[in-house]
């Protein structure tokens, strides 16, 4: 199974909140069959600890460190949101970036995602993108599976 594929992206969100769009990249995890349902749980109760957003538009919201039981396989679900949500201390996220690592992969994944998204050039490309397709091929030219 792919870490990522086209079924696990979503484009022109528009989450009511940072909790919505967590939700939304949780079910794209689940439906995919990488993680149970209660892993998008764990994602929000993650969120309510420690916020998930990093900087430049971007979150990456995961399950807590008790949560790799409701892992199945490592995979990973995008969420873009053109006018972008509200992440807190006036932060808004348009690229919100679900993570489901089973073992030890969360790290590799985390440095992965944060090198292809610390680019301009690529956050530009990802936010025009219009296809699931293209959104694929520009996290699969930065992340090595």
């Amino acid at each position: 199974m792919n870490i990522l594929s086209t079924k696990k992206v979503k484009l022109n969100a528009k989450p009511k909140d940072k909790f919505d769009a967590i939700r939304m990249a949780g079910q794209l995890l689940v439906d995919a069959g990488h993680a149970s349902a209660a892993y998008i749980d764990k994602m929000l109760e993650r969120e309510q600890t420690l916020s998930t957003y990093m900087g430049n538009g971007l979150a990456i919201p995961h399950g807590t460190q008790d949560s790799k039981f409701l892992i199945v396989s490592t995979g990973l679900s995008i969420v873009q949101i053109p006018d972008g949500v509200d992440f807190g201390d006036g932060e808004k996220a348009t690229l919100v970036i679900g993570i489901a690592a089973a073992g030890n992969d969360h790290l590799d994944i985390l440095t992965n995602v944060a090198m292809v998204c610390s680019e301009d050039e690529n956050i530009e490309m990802i936010m025009k993108a219009s296809t699931p397709e293209e959104m694929v091929k520009i996290f699969e030219s930065g992340i090595e599976s």
